[in-house]
Parts: C-alpha cells; sequence; structure tokens
C-alpha cells in the first residue's frame, strides 16, 4: 500500500484567499477486496477538490446512496457528516479556502452551495478542464501544485467581490470560536448585527452561531485524534462545551450518532490503514 499525507500553506500570493492545500493519495492493492470509507465529520471549510486518479463517491449520512464525484468539484459549507468512498488508486488535491474567498471568486451566494457539492467544470468551464487534464498526466504529485496555483491566480485576478471587513471577522471567529462575541465581532466589520448576519451568511451558507459550532466541533475531533487517551468530557472542556452532553448533542445534530459511535466509524478510514489520523 502508498500513501500521501501532504498539508501545506499555499504561496504568498494566494494566501488572502487560500488557507491551505491538502494533497492525500491512497493506493490499495488488488488483494484488498472492501476498501476503506472515510467518516468526513463537518468542518468550516468551503473547497475546491481535484481528482487525478480514480474517483470519489459521497454519501450524505452512513445509509445514503453514493453520489459519484466529477473530476474537480466546489464543496460549499456542510453541517452534516458525509461518508467519502475513495477509489482503489485514490488521490485529491483540495483547495481550503479562507472564509469568504469563495464567494469572492465566483460571486455565488454560499447559501448555494450549503450541504451540497457541484462539477467545478459547470462554474470555471473550459479553464478547468484544461486543469483537470494536465493533472492527470503528473508524474508526482509535487507538479500539481503549480499548475493548481496557477489556476488559482488566473482566478484571483477575475475576481467578482471585493474583500469587505466581514471576511477578517469571519477568520477570526474561525480560529476563536469558543471566545469569539457575535455583536464585537459585527462592531469590529462596522456593521449592525442584522447586517452582519446577512453578509455571513451570504459569504459562508450559514449563520455565524452555526459555524462557529462546527469550527469548534472541528477541533474537538481533532483534538480527539490527536490525544486519543483523552475522555470525551476532557475534550469538551478544554474547547469550551459546558459538558459532555454539551458536545454530545453537537455530535448527534451533525452526525447523528454519539461521540464513540462516530470515532468508531473513523477507525475505518482510509487514513488508518497507515497509521495516520486526522489531527
Amino acid at each position: 500500500m502508498i500513501a500521501i499525507f501532504d498539508y501545506r500553506l499555499p504561496s504568498p500570493a494566494l494566501r488572502e484567499y487560500v488557507r491551505l492545500f491538502q494533497i492525500v493519495g491512497c493506493e490499495f492493492p488488488a488483494s484488498m477486496t472492501v476498501l476503506p470509507v472515510k467518516a468526513y465529520w463537518p468542518r468550516a471549510e468551503n473547497c475546491l477538490s481535484f481528482f487525478p486518479k480514480d474517483p470519489e463517491k459521497v454519501a450524505y449520512g452512513f445509509d445514503g446512496k453514493p453520489i459519484e464525484s466529477a473530476r474537480s468539484r466546489l464543496y460549499g459549507q456542510h453541517c452534516i457528516a458525509t461518508n467519502r468512498h475513495v477509489g482503489r488508486d485514490f488521490m485529491v488535491f483540495q483547495v481550503q479556502f479562507q472564509p469568504g474567498a469563495l464567494f469572492r471568486l465566483t460571486g455565488i451566494p454560499a447559501t448555494e452551495l450549503t450541504n451540497t457539492f457541484v462539477d467545478a467544470e459547470a462554474i470555471f468551464s473550459a479553464e478547468i478542464r484544461l486543469v483537470n487534464e494536465r493533472l492527470s498526466y503528473t508524474r508526482h504529485y509535487t507538479e500539481m501544485i503549480t499548475i493548481v496555483e496557477e489556476f488559482l491566480l488566473y482566478l484571483i485576478g477575475r475576481a467578482k467581490k471585493q474583500a469587505r471587513a466581514i471576511d477578517r471577522a469571519s477568520l477570526f471567529l474561525l480560529n476563536n470560536p469558543d471566545t469569539a462575541r457575535l455583536d464585537w465581532l459585527a462592531d469590529q466589520a462596522c456593521l449592525s448585527q442584522r447586517q452582519f448576519y446577512r453578509q455571513f451568511v451570504e459569504r459562508s451558507g450559514i449563520s455565524p452561531k452555526l459555524y462557529a459550532r462546527i469550527a469548534r466541533f472541528e477541533n474537538a475531533m481533532k483534538l480527539k485524534n490527536a490525544q486519543p487517551n483523552k475522555d470525551w468530557l476532557s475534550v469538551a472542556l478544554d474547547l469550551g462545551y459546558y459538558d459532555y452532553q454539551h458536545l454530545a448533542r453537537d455530535f448527534n445534530e451533525f452526525t447523528h450518532l454519539t461521540p464513540n459511535a462516530f470515532l468508531q466509524q473513523d477507525t475505518h478510514s482510509p487514513e488508518r490503514s497507515f497509521g495516520k489520523a486526522e489531527t
């Protein structure tokens, strides 16, 4: 079995728009008859993902029918867990955008992408079709970085919307989901609370309160993976939850499972086959 797990910052020219590149590749032998399935918890993110090798299928919930992904897709803000069915020779190059950046690049209200994904070729047409072709012919995944960065710079040069103060406020909320007060953030963005709410939903796809809950939930999963011997109560208290039940309610809403039941699903993820976990 062969695996690639490369998480890196983009070039400085892109960082106003892009938080992170996540490049994950897993090649499984023919003798492996049942391939791993990634239990993908909700994260505070909007992404552009490329699949230069075998396609990925996405199932909503744990009993949904898998939907085959296109060669590249725009992935909006999700509030529910999905199951990612990888191919035998799988690779994803995921561009994780800064808050509000996907809205700025496309002009598409983020609510239209909430809890769904779309074929990126339907949005970017011929330009991204060429990118998909170039990625499929690369010999090593590091060659993909230049191709993707060139395309992102092309998009930035044709951005549909300008940056606003709310984008900085949204980034602060992402990094401080358990302490940031929404009235203070609205004031920092020079907006009334009603204006802040409306613009946040337009640029992020969900309310600021729900966004903060998802960001904290994401931190809880990563902390548990980083410290597997840490009990859920300690995880909850470290991240600003009132108690275990407070955390468990978020698990129930976002995954329809208890913390331990979802963690059990996560043990079947592709990276676990290689002794890795998202942290």
